[in-house]
């Protein structure tokens, strides 16, 4: 019957990749389907595995362990970097579609240091391998590669772009799988943190929930992203893991996001379809990691939406401009500064950036000055010439005119 992965891939696009691949790294090199049978192999393998495998348990076969770690690279998002029973370091890169798991590539075994009467005690101890067998794997330990740390490194990023392309969607689903991983691990430290300090689980982080808006307004998905976690940490934190609780909240926070997305100049009809895409999702979702994940991607993508409305030719070098500009507002920045950043000449990168968002460069930065000044007016009692320089205004006289432009109101009566 021919392999699942074979009715994707041709066999002789898979057969040349792993040739070429031996031919420049010289380490043994195969594709095992789902089941972890061997479909394609380069290289001749050390003796060492035949001597050690036959004291493996029958219910515990290199097979077995060559397809846990290909399910763990699947969770990984990437190649993976694992031992072995016989403490032998292998690499294992999954192959998916649709995520549906067809096999992986498998380089291995070698070694990272110099074999060593430890590896062999260690591994004779556990399985009760004989003086005779010990003292033959010795022997045979001298076959196998030695490969530095560095280059291993190297070598797991070397698979990545090498097959990483080989299957449609295929790198996009282990992206995404690498995104929810290292969202889970920021989520964590964020409930850790909140643990260690003794945060009261009655006092939600508003002030955090409104630097999140502001930086969707500004189009920063990266900053946004991260101050996400941090609230995903709050409310997991404060509501006991409940998937129910983090739902209500995510259901309030979807709504203030597209209503801050409008107000940041988005289209009102691509923010609705999206919020109303997002809680038809929500009701589908029973998983706490995937809730998560799906709020991500709304971030992103009211975040994105806010450069919707620029010319495509002109959306990243005008979105460049725009993310510098939330980074820098707080200093004494000018227009040639910018322009620099972007590489275009000032009055060019004048007419570009006033011709794509309908503002100019003065308007637009006086813009995201205020909405910064907005937000530390209501949450902290800096007086407010100090947040006027805290803002990137040199005096509190041009702050509050400006303020009175934008909001109607002096930053006393908002205050």
């Amino acid at each position: 019957m021919k392999a699942l992965l074979y009715t994707i891939v041709p066999e002789e696009t898979l057969d040349a990749m792993c040739e070429t691949f031996y031919s420049c790294i010289q380490l043994p090199i195969q594709i095992i389907n789902e089941h972890g049978e061997i479909l394609v192999e380069k290289g001749r393998h050390s003796s060492f595995c035949r001597v050690f495998q036959k004291h493996l348990p029958p219910d515990d076969t290199c097979v077995k362990m060559h397809v846990s770690a290909s399910k763990k690279a699947v969770s990984l998002g990437e190649a993976y970097i694992f031992s072995c029973h016989a403490e032998l370091n292998h690499i294992v890169f999954p192959l998916i579609t649709k995520q549906t798991f067809l096999g992986s590539i498998l380089v291995g075994p070698f070694l990272m240091d110099n074999p060593d009467s430890i590896l062999i005690s260690t591994i004779t101890k556990r399985y009760h391998i004989s003086t005779n067998d010990a003292l033959e794997l010795y022997d045979e330990s001298n076959t196998l590669p030695v490969i530095p740390p560095a280059k291993v490194n190297h070598i797991s990023h070397l698979l990545f772009y090498l097959f990483s392309n080989l299957i449609a969607e295929s790198k996009k689903e282990l992206l995404l799988n690498n995104q929810k991983l290292l969202q889970q691990s920021r989520i964590n430290e964020s409930i850790q943190r909140y643990k260690e300090e003794n945060i009261q689980t009655d006092s939600y982080p508003y002030e955090k929930e409104k630097e999140l808006l502001n930086k969707v307004k500004l189009g920063d998905s990266r900053e946004a992203n991260a101050i996400l976690n941090d609230l995903l940490g709050y409310v997991l934190f404060s509501g006991g893991s409940s998937l129910e609780i983090v739902k209500a909240r995510a259901i309030e926070l979807c709504s203030l996001l597209s209503r801050t997305a409008i107000e940041g100049g988005a289209s009102t009809d691509t923010v609705l379809k999206l919020n109303n895409q997002f809680l038809q999702n929500l009701t589908k979702i029973n998983s706490q990691e995937i809730l998560c994940q799906k709020l991500q991607e709304i971030v992103e993508a009211f975040s994105e939406s806010m450069f919707n409305t620029i010319p495509t030719k002109n959306n990243e070098i005008v979105k460049k401009a725009m993310l510098y500009i939330s980074e820098y507002f707080s200093t004494p920045l000018t227009l040639e500064a910018v322009a620099a950043h972007v590489h275009l000449h000032p009055s060019y990168f004048s007419s570009l950036f006033k011709q794509s968002t309908g503002s100019s460069f003065k308007e637009y930065l006086n813009m995201v000055r205020i909405e910064e000044s907005k937000r530390l007016l209501a949450n902290t009692d800096f007086s407010i010439i100090d947040i006027a320089v805290a803002v990137g205004f040199e005096d509190q006289s041009y702050f509050s005119k400006v303020f009175k432009k934008y909001t109607g109101l002096t930053p006393k009566q908002f205050r």
